[in-house]
Order: C-alpha cells, then sequence, then structure tokens
C-alpha cells in the first residue's frame, strides 16, 4: 500500500506511459524530420532558377498564404505529437469508448469509417460539429442572393472545396487513425509520410503512386507495334496484328492530347488497343506531342489538320479508300469539326464511321469545367502559360480538385498523415503522368467551346478555311457516355444526337469518365444500356433502355462489323513496318516518353 491507499503490486501500469526508448526513438523521428526538411529547403535553393521556377518555385510556394497556414499547421503537428507522450501519462486513452458513449450507426463517408469517429466521444463531438458547419458553409453559400447562376455554381464549388480542406480527417492531431498509427509506430508513420510530402512538393505534383513502379514500355503500353509516320505534333502508331485475316476497314484512334494515349493500352488485361487487335481490326493511334516552346503558336487549324493528315497516312499506307475512327474526350469534339470540315469538302466518305467516347460538341450541359472559363481564370491562364505552353502539373491540379476528397485529401491523409506505401496502380500512374498544352490552343478552346459553345453555332467557326457546321456530319456514329462521368456529363454527351444528321447508336455505361471506357469483358465489371436511338431527350431514351451486365465492348464491335464486316489476310501493309511507310521505332514511340 501507498499513502494513497492503492495497493502499488497490484495497479496496472498506463499502455500509454512512455518508456524511455519510445521517447528516445520519438526525438529521433524529430531530429530526422528535420534534417529531411533543412535538406529540402537546401536542394531547393540550390535549384536557383531551373526548371522548377514559375509558380512552382519554392519561394513562390511558401509566400503563397495558403501554403503558409499548411506550414504553421505542420509545424503544429510536430510540436503536438511531442506533446502527445506526456499527455498519455494522465490522460484517458483517446481510443478506449467512454462507458456512455452515444451509439451510433456506421458511417456512410469514408473519411469518417474508422470507429473511433463514432464511438469515442471527443472524436464523435468533432466529427459532429464538422458536419453541422460543413453543412451550415454549404446552406449559407446557396441562399446567398444578388448572384447570376454562373457566380453562384462557383461559389457552392468553392465552398464544397473549403468544406472537404477543412475535415477534421485531414489534419493529425484530430484525425485518430492517423493518432493510433503513430503511436504504434512511434512516429515512423509521420516521418515517412513527411518524405512523400517533401517529394511531391520537389515535384510541383501530389503523387497518387510510386512514380518508379511504372515504365512506359516496360510494364505499361506494351502492345506490340511500330511508330510508323510523324510530324511535329503527333505519332502514329500501328499495332501488330494477331489474327489471320483482318477487318479491311481499319480502325484510327484520336485519343485527348491532355493525357497520353496509353489510358487506352494500360496493361494487356486492361488494354482496348489489344482487345480490338483480337478481334481482328487493324489498329492506329495519334501519339501527340507534348507541348513546349516551340508549340506557342499550334491553334485549332493544326490539331484538325494533324487528324486529316492521320486519316490520309492510314488510308494510303494500306491502300483503303476509308477507315474506323474514335474520338475519345477532346480529341472527339475536334474529331466531330474534323468531319464536318470533310462533309463540306465532299470528302466524308474517307471515314466509314465514328465513334465518340464521352465527348462533347454542345457544352451547354459542360457542368463543373464551365467555372473555369471566366475572365479571371483566363487571365491567371494567360501568366501560367508564359513560355507558350500549359505545364500538364495545373491542368492535372483542375481535374483533380474536380473530385478533391477522392482525388486530392484522400491522398494527402493516406500518403502523408499515415504514411502508407503507394499502391502500384497502373489507372492512376496514368493520371499523373501529365501532359503540357499549347497554350494559344488551349485558350482558344476554353473561349470558343466552352465559354461561347460555338461549336454547335453553325459556320460561327472555320476549320482550315472551311466553315463548320455539324448538321452537315452524316457519318453513321456510336456514341458512348457514362453514367457517373463528371468531366462529360452525360447530358452534355448526349447532345450529340441532337447536332449529327446520320444513323446514331447511343450507349450508356456504367461508371465514370475513364472506367466506363476501359472496362475489358474478362473484368465482368459494370454494365451498359441501349435503348431507343430516336428517342427525342436523354430521359426518353433511359426510361426505355435495357440493361446488361458487363462491359460494352462486344456491343460495339458488334456495331463495327455491322458497318462493314469484308475481310483481307493478314500479310503486307497489314503488318506494321511492312508496306510503304517504314517503321520508325517501336511502339510506344518516343513522344509519349517526353516530359
Amino acid at each position: 500500500m501507498n499513502d494513497t491507499g492503492k495497493d502499488t503490486a497490484t495497479e496496472a501500469p498506463n499502455p500509454f506511459m512512455p518508456s524511455p526508448d519510445d521517447m528516445q526513438h520519438w526525438a529521433s523521428v524529430m531530429g530526422r524530420a528535420q534534417q529531411l526538411m533543412l535538406e529540402y529547403a537546401l536542394g531547393q535553393a540550390n535549384q536557383g532558377n531551373s526548371a522548377a521556377a514559375g509558380l512552382f518555385d519554392p519561394a513562390r510556394w511558401l509566400q503563397n498564404p495558403t501554403t503558409q497556414a499548411w506550414a504553421e499547421q505542420s509545424s503544429k503537428m510536430w510540436e503536438q505529437g511531442a506533446a502527445f507522450w506526456t499527455s498519455l501519462a494522465t490522460l484517458q486513452s483517446p481510443f478506449a469508448p467512454a462507458a456512455d458513449a452515444p451509439a451510433a450507426n456506421a458511417p456512410r463517408d469514408k473519411r469518417f469509417a474508422d470507429p473511433d469517429w463514432t464511438q469515442n466521444p471527443v472524436f464523435a463531438l468533432i466529427h459532429q460539429s464538422y458536419g453541422l458547419l460543413a453543412d451550415q458553409l454549404l446552406t449559407t453559400t446557396r441562399q446567398m442572393t444578388g448572384l447570376d447562376d454562373h457566380a453562384r455554381a462557383k461559389m457552392e464549388f468553392a465552398a464544397k472545396g473549403m468544406a472537404e480542406a477543412l475535415s477534421p480527417s485531414n489534419l493529425a492531431i484530430t484525425n485518430p487513425e492517423v493518432i493510433r498509427r503513430a503511436v504504434e509506430t512511434r512516429g515512423e508513420s509521420l516521418l515517412k509520410g513527411l518524405k512523400h510530402m517533401l517529394t511531391d512538393l520537389s515535384r510541383g505534383q501530389l503523387s497518387h503512386v510510386d512514380p518508379d513502379a511504372f515504365e512506359v514500355g516496360v510494364n505499361i503500353a506494351t502492345t506490340p507495334g511500330k511508330v510508323i509516320h510523324e510530324t511535329d505534333l503527333y505519332q502514329l502508331i500501328q499495332y501488330a496484328p494477331t489474327t489471320k485475316d483482318v477487318l479491311a476497314v481499319p480502325l484510327l484512334i484520336f485519343p485527348p492530347w491532355i493525357n497520353r494515349f496509353y489510358i487506352l493500352d494500360l496493361n494487356p488485361a486492361k488494354s482496348f488497343v489489344a482487345w480490338a487487335v483480337e478481334q481482328g481490326l487493324t489498329v492506329f493511334m495519334v501519339s501527340w506531342k507534348s507541348a513546349d516552346a516551340s508549340m506557342s503558336e499550334i491553334v485549332w487549324d493544326d490539331y484538325i489538320a494533324a487528324q486529316v493528315d492521320a486519316i490520309d497516312m492510314v488510308r494510303e499506307g494500306l491502300n483503303v479508300p476509308t477507315v474506323h475512327t474514335i474520338g475519345y474526350c477532346v480529341a472527339g469534339t475536334t474529331l466531330a469539326a474534323t468531319l464536318a470540315m470533310l462533309a463540306a469538302r465532299g470528302e466524308a466518305a474517307k471515314v466509314q464511321s465514328v465513334t465518340f467516347f464521352t465527348a462533347q460538341v454542345d457544352f451547354e450541359l459542360a457542368g463543373d469545367l464551365k467555372m473555369f472559363v471566366d475572365d479571371s481564370y483566363l487571365n491567371l491562364l494567360q501568366q501560367l502559360s508564359a513560355p507558350g505552353f500549359l505545364d500538364g502539373r495545373y491542368m492535372a491540379a483542375t481535374f483533380n480538385s474536380l473530385r478533391g476528397r477522392d482525388l486530392i485529401w484522400n491522398y494527402v491523409v493516406s500518403n502523408y498523415l499515415l504514411g502508407n506505401d503507394y499502391p502500384p496502380f497502373d489507372l492512376l500512374y496514368w493520371n499523373g503522368d501529365v501532359t503540357n498544352l499549347p497554350a494559344k490552343w488551349h485558350r482558344q478552346y476554353l473561349v470558343d467551346l466552352y465559354r461561347d459553345n460555338r461549336l454547335v453555332i453553325p459556320n460561327s467557326l472555320s476549320a482550315m478555311g472551311t466553315p463548320i457546321d455539324l448538321k452537315k456530319i452524316g457519318t453513321p456514329a456510336y456514341i458512348q457516355a457514362g453514367r457517373e462521368d463528371h468531366i462529360a456529363p452525360l447530358a452534355s454527351v448526349w447532345r450529340l444526337m441532337d447536332h449529327l444528321s446520320g444513323p446514331k447508336t447511343f450507349l450508356l455505361a456504367g461508371s465514370g469518365h475513364i472506367a466506363g471506357v476501359v472496362n475489358p469483358p474478362a473484368a465482368g465489371k459494370y454494365q451498359y444500356w441501349t435503348g431507343d436511338n430516336s428517342a427525342p431527350t436523354l430521359d426518353d431514351f433511359v426510361a426505355g433502355a435495357t440493361e446488361t451486365k458487363g462491359s460494352w465492348w462486344p456491343h460495339w464491335i458488334g456495331w463495327i462489323s455491322g458497318q462493314d464486316s469484308a475481310k483481307t489476310p493478314t500479310k503486307g501493309s497489314r503488318i506494321p513496318g511492312k508496306g510503304p511507310k517504314k517503321a520508325i521505332e517501336d511502339a510506344p514511340g518516343r513522344y509519349v516518353k517526353q516530359r
């Protein structure tokens, strides 16, 4: 017994009382953290006016008020981490729920999936308070008067982004999972997260995966083929056939120039390219060059001319009169303009069919991206594009902000606070493999299409001197949209049905802008809907649509074969490099590897 009346022989030790070894280890962790930050600062200072200049210059980054707030929070985090052990010696474990803790159902929001967000009174109060404040912020914004629709949408978008940024799950000291991990690893998780954060600051980009986990042409973008033509703007890849006979009409794919083409060739199991080759198609792919200062004068006409050039190269190389085409996202927009121009010139027969993957021509219902086309954003864009091109990291940040909870804060918590290892996910690697954009063309695209919606106004725009009228397009069209697409919203993609004059097939795929397209049959995922292609509205189409489980790719290849089922032996020019267009280099080519 001691003088307090307690039996010291039987009293349970405090499991959170740090041992001398724990204290020493934490001191070591903080010392290594300070060393990492010092090395980072010295490294940035030594770069001077290197490629990290501009808004990625750390000096300018540190002058940003938001960054200063983050720096202050990081400093506080380390101070609070050091004090944490001392507080544990006298306080109840933060992970031991009180006897009268209120019962609650499991939260639906995955940010608060940890049981302590509901079972521990302290964290439950934090969670509930945050929910109330976030709801109040959004409600107040929606109730503001005197705003037009565009201004209100921007305010709501900003309020939502602020609410997501202020989530207690994003802070180490208010996230029970982060605290538990720090305790379990004795601070090593925080140290590892700090390494991740400093590495990302050096790159000027948030990492979703280990950047060294993949190498283009080695374990990603590996479908065999040859580059058989190139210009200053693109390379043309022809893929090696795998069937004895192939369809006579070849397939030419135009991927978006804002991303790398290999979203359609991630790996053999996911590759649309490899699958299309297996179906007996002679497949060609355009690989756009990432912009540099030499491309400062590239505009709308140059991309349309490139599409026409690629169509002619395939026709001449295989000695065929026509080709099937695919336009993905913004490349589909430009492909529509190309088809309208060819129709006006009496050359529509060059294209047998057109498939649109999540593409838009009418931007009235283009969704959240329309918030980035006002004067203030365009002025900022002009400043960022001073070298004549827009660094692709800015565009990546814009797209990530559209799904900030999933594509920003989720990884801040996982990578920086929890110190998790990066997942080896090829799709996320592609998402971070950014492409620079020609400044003049990018601004022209935002102004003429997103802001002013001129493409659907007959003869408002011209291509290579020819006025564009989408109603002149009589090419058979297959229009694919994603039910949950936040980049090219379903209602916006549907508008293609209103503006094209030829036979049209509309298909609604499950999931979004990427997974809705990249859905191989073997995966057995998602579903798709087909219906009345003469339906007057999207609602009418959906009301009468029939659902089919799995990938829509087999439906598409059936449609392609229905356009022209003639076949030809796989020999001569059907083999890359064996025709008049000689091989320049192996696929995937050097353009896709340029940064």
